[in-house]
């Protein structure tokens, strides 16, 4: 059995003041450095959601400046588009018009040399007929 003697006092002191000791001097302290690297981890890992998010709404901007830039572009490309289109049609108008003045120009020149023609032609057949009849008189 155990017997209670001056010993088991002594040793039971020892333990009591060794478990302070060890408490203050080891427990504590560790304690407290898990605790401050708990903190720490925690800290680290609010730092990497805060840039998670940081970066989700950068990209988000991103994309909607991409998105912005996008659209101005289609548009300045379909404002250039219909305005080349209207240039077009002007100077195809242009050309037309200046085609259809050619073409008058032309057909009112060809008029006046067919009548010019026709009249030296019927100049030209009187002559021969009169010197047709004076050959054929004077056979």
């Amino acid at each position: 059995m155990l017997e209670l003697n001056k010993w088991f006092f002594v040793l039971l002191l020892n333990f009591l003041v060794l478990l302070y000791l060890l408490n203050v001097i080891l427990f504590k302290p560790l304690l407290r450095l898990f605790t401050e690297r708990e903190g720490a981890i925690n800290n680290s890992l609010n730092a990497a959601r805060d840039l998670e998010k940081k970066k989700d709404e950068a990209v988000l901007q991103m994309n909607r400046e991409l998105q912005n830039a996008r659209s101005q572009a289609m548009e300045l490309f379909e404002n250039m588009r219909i305005e080349g289109l209207n240039r077009q049609r002007e100077l195809l108008d242009t050309a037309n018009s200046e085609a259809s003045g050619l073409i008058d120009n032309a057909r009112t020149d060809l008029k006046k040399e067919t009548g010019r023609v026709r009249q030296q032609l019927r100049a030209d057949a009187e002559k021969f007929s009169d010197e047709i009849v004076r050959k054929l008189i004077g056979v």
